[in-house]
């Protein structure tokens, strides 16, 4: 079977800085992948890459073998190649419903009445229906999150990307939206997802990438990388962030 996803020999530069340098590898279906390392090694960056909110320097990125830059519109892309930010982008002029409704009838081309259904359907998957005709301003952050999955999930995404999704959260949210990710994950959703939450990774992911100065240093499954990294960077970074989280 081929994978879903195949990134192939990605390079993103700003300037003269090369951020990323040479990036390979994919994502089957029903694959839950973490990304993980320090701040600015490249992760949130990759990310940006693949869905196309920055522009690649160098390389490929392939969506059922072909060139998602020259083989698909744009938006079909994007559609299938979900988002949810770290800081949420709901929009705030608009109801929950709303928020979950928008890109259904302009990207889709969903009727008013199915788009409804099925953004509640979605809502109250994550739990948050009773909120639907709520303002994003009288949610809590672990709520938007929560709305901004759902709003994802409407535009029926292959794959989902999280860039950080609990990093703008206070602790006592982070288990609500995390338990949301890991519903979606017994579920079957193609995920890839960049995160800080070493626990979440080790026990939901099959596969953990561990990026460091813009190439991925190592790529295995988490029992063999929390307990057996190869590279000594990989030993030092996971010593100092595990040690606070497992």
């Amino acid at each position: 079977m081929k994978p879903i996803l195949e990134i192939s020999h990605l390079e993103k530069r700003f300037g003269d800085h090369l951020v990323l340098k040479d990036i390979n590898f994919q994502v089957d279906q029903g694959e839950v992948i973490c990304v993980i390392g320090s701040s600015g090694s490249g992760k949130s960056t990759m990310l940006r890459c693949i869905n196309f909110l920055e522009e690649p320097t160098g390389g490929r990125i392939l969506y059922h073998g072909k060139d998602a830059a020259t083989e698909w519109r744009r938006t079909e892309y994007n559609a299938k190649v979900g988002m949810v930010f770290q800081s949420f982008n709901l929009f705030s002029n608009m109801s929950v419903l709303e928020n979950c409704v928008a890109g259904q009838m302009y990207v889709l081309k969903t009727p008013r009445k199915e788009a409804e259904e099925k953004a509640v359907y979605f809502l109250e998957k994550v739990g948050m229906g009773q909120y639907r005709y709520a303002k994003p301003a009288q949610l809590s952050g672990g709520q938007k999150q929560r709305v901004a999955i759902a709003r994802a999930l409407c535009m029926e995404p292959e794959i989902l990307l999280f860039d950080e999704p609990t990093s703008a959260l206070d602790p006592e949210m982070v288990g609500e939206v995390l338990g949301v990710m890991q519903k979606l994950a017994a579920s079957g959703m193609t995920m890839l997802i960049v995160t800080h939450e070493m626990s979440f990774a080790r026990d939901v992911a099959q596969r953990v990438l561990f990026m460091d100065g813009g190439i991925i240093l190592e790529d295995a499954k988490p029992a063999e990388l929390f307990t057996n990294p190869k590279q000594e960077r990989t030993k030092e970074f996971l010593q100092r962030v595990i040690a606070r989280q497992l």
